[in-house]
């Protein structure tokens, strides 16, 4: 099947005719032949976008290494060097397994020096495990779901393969489409395509793929800012295979003593010493539990002001009362854990749109206002503050 299949946003690449029409707003596609080593047929970038939609992928196991060096302050327990914890993903070194075997089966597995945490699909089962906390959270994903289930978006976001699919998306008259030759990743000849913003608004300067040769998926990942140096993020296989892993990859047993948090239920931790500990209210049917036919509450409100490379994302923060008082005011660091922390040392701000916290970065700006609204993109705060006055950005009361 398709390496692509449960990504639709891509799917309007192909063919090669719509990729050749976006591609620079109708630049000339001969100045973006590759100068292609010479153990390599040149491919145009158009002919590499095609190529990339239309790659064909049983099954991949591999390692990875990511690397994020985005200019964020210090915070404790967030960023930790060799840490097994997702949120360590911000910036540092880390090192990731993978395995892939069809879009119903997927494991990613971040390895740090005191334990792993694991994202694991199998049909509609989705696990994430933490060797260090001893703690499994089980998720039965919905029937409609299981054909394209994933890992969470935090953990598959971190694949070169997915990291470049959200890239490919924003593929526009907006963006500059050209290839540099070819490059050798994980043992593979790759060839390399450079997407650039036309806008110079983007914190983003560049993102460089480096595609297979002969598989045609990302091998490498690196996405450079505005102004040059090392690559703020860089997601790249150290080591890959296209054989298809052993299905016993995907198959999550908790171990004895484990603690099992089934998501979603309400539900207090198992206690491994039951036997159906792992079960909400036993053996109960769903419809005999309280609440099962209770429908979930709403998702905070969400708007995109802008579009392309230079869009801004606005969403409202869970509102929750501080210490449950009465009359308390919401407290917009609620829900956001060790983040918490990292707000309070943030620079505040204010203006016509109200007032809040501003955190900077190499590729992105992320405002925090008073008023329980978070905008994040890759542009400066000053296009925040733009944002942040459209009245499409109120997200009502």
């Amino acid at each position: 099947m398709s390496v692509l299949n449960s990504r639709p946003v891509l799917r309007w690449l192909v063919p090669a005719s719509a990729a050749l029409a976006v591609i620079g707003g109708g630049a000339a596609i001969g100045a973006l032949t590759a100068a292609a080593d010479p153990s390599l047929p040149p491919r145009s970038a158009a002919q590499l976008l095609v190529d990339v939609q239309t790659a064909r992928l049983d099954g991949l196991s591999g390692t990875v290494v990511q690397r994020a060096d985005l200019g964020l302050p210090a915070l404790p327990n967030v960023g930790r060097q060799g840490s097994s914890d997702l949120t360590s993903l911000v910036s540092g070194t880390h090192t990731l397994r993978v395995w892939y075997s069809g879009p119903d089966k997927a494991r990613v597995a971040l390895l740090g020096t005191l334990g792993e945490t694991d994202v694991i699909t199998n049909g509609r089962d989705l696990w994430i495990w933490s060797s260090r906390e001893n703690t499994a959270t089980h998720r039965t994903l919905p029937a409609d779901d299981a054909a394209k289930a994933t890992p969470t978006p935090s953990a598959d976001a971190l694949t070169p393969e997915l990291l470049a699919n959200a890239v490919l998306a924003a593929i526009e008259p907006t963006t500059a489409v050209t290839t540099d030759g070819s490059a050798k990743v994980a043992g593979r000849d790759a060839y390399e395509l450079i997407l650039a913003p036309r806008d110079t608004a983007s914190l983003v300067g560049s993102v460089r793929l480096a595609i297979d040769a002969t598989e045609h998926v990302p091998l490498r990942v690196q996405v450079y800012a505005r102004g040059g140096g090392d690559p703020a993020i860089e997601v790249a296989f150290t080591q890959v295979s296209f054989a298809r892993p052993n299905p016993e990859q995907f198959v999550f047993n908790p171990p004895p003593g484990a603690t099992v948090v089934e998501e979603g239920t309400g539900t207090a931790p198992s206690d491994p010493a039951k036997p159906d500990g792992n079960k909400p209210d036993g053996n109960k049917p769903d419809a005999a539990r309280p609440d099962s036919n209770k429908p979930d509450k709403a998702g905070p409100g969400v708007a995109v002001i802008g579009k392309g490379w230079t869009s801004v994302l606005v969403a409202r923060l869970p509102a929750q009362p501080a210490d449950d008082k009465p009359n308390a005011k919401p407290d917009q660091g609620q829900g956001l854990g060790d983040f918490t922390a990292l707000i309070e040392q943030l620079p505040k701000v204010s203006g016509t749109w109200g007032s809040g916290r501003v955190l900077t970065s190499r590729l992105f700006s992320v405002l925090l206002t008073d008023d329980g609204r978070i905008l994040v993109g890759a542009v400066s705060p000053e296009r925040l503050y733009q944002a942040a006055a459209d009245p499409a950005a109120k997200l009502g009361p």
